[in-house]
């Protein structure tokens, strides 16, 4: 049986590092997971005023969460946290369903993270993501979070070259997900 996996990129920019990670991240899933990207640059920006009825791309956004068995974020880290567009798509993704349900499109939903940055590795973006998650009452993978650095290089380039430890690390990760998909 297939299991679905959503990706969500911290990042819009058309050749996102993060993005690269999980572009990698997905050619180490097996052949019985099926990961896809999630596409929400059309989110608008979480107002409780706007909230019902649900915006279409809101909607939308919920719908592909749902359908989903697990969620892996990649993210970058801008200004020592979690980038705007990510969070905004957090924020959405908090809120009820139906005006005065607790449902939630995250609520128990199976989520881990990697965070690609700079010589700290996105640090504050990955403590940060770790405490929305959990608030979120995600089922936060806690065993693990793969924080990639990134170099000159990567930045210059737009070409993401991931030390070996970095590959294992993910690789562990991709592993320990795939076991509890089953």
């Amino acid at each position: 049986m297939t299991k679905n996996v959503l990706f969500i990129c911290g990042s819009l920019r058309k050749h996102s590092l993060n993005r690269q990670v999980g572009e990698y991240v997905r050619s180490l899933l097996p052949p019985a997971v099926c990961a896809q990207w999630l596409e929400f640059a059309d989110l608008p920006f979480m107002n409780q005023d706007e909230e019902f009825p649900t915006p279409s791309a809101v909607q939308r956004v919920r719908t592909e969460v749902a359908a989903t068995d697990a969620i892996w974020i990649f993210s970058p880290e801008y200004n020592h946290g979690i980038p705007g567009v990510l969070k905004n798509c957090l924020d959405w993704l908090s809120r009820p369903l139906e005006p005065g349900s607790h449902d939630t499109a995250m609520k128990g939903k199976l989520t881990l993270f990697c965070c690609a940055g700079g010589g700290a590795k996105a640090r504050y973006c990955a403590a940060d993501l770790a405490e929305t998650l959990s608030f979120l009452q995600t089922d936060l993978i806690e065993a693990t979070h793969v924080q990639v650095a990134l170099n000159r290089h990567d930045y210059t380039t737009d070409e993401l070259a991931l030390a070996p430890e970095e590959k294992t690390a993910l690789a562990a990760q991709a592993k320990l997900l795939c076991s509890l998909l089953s």
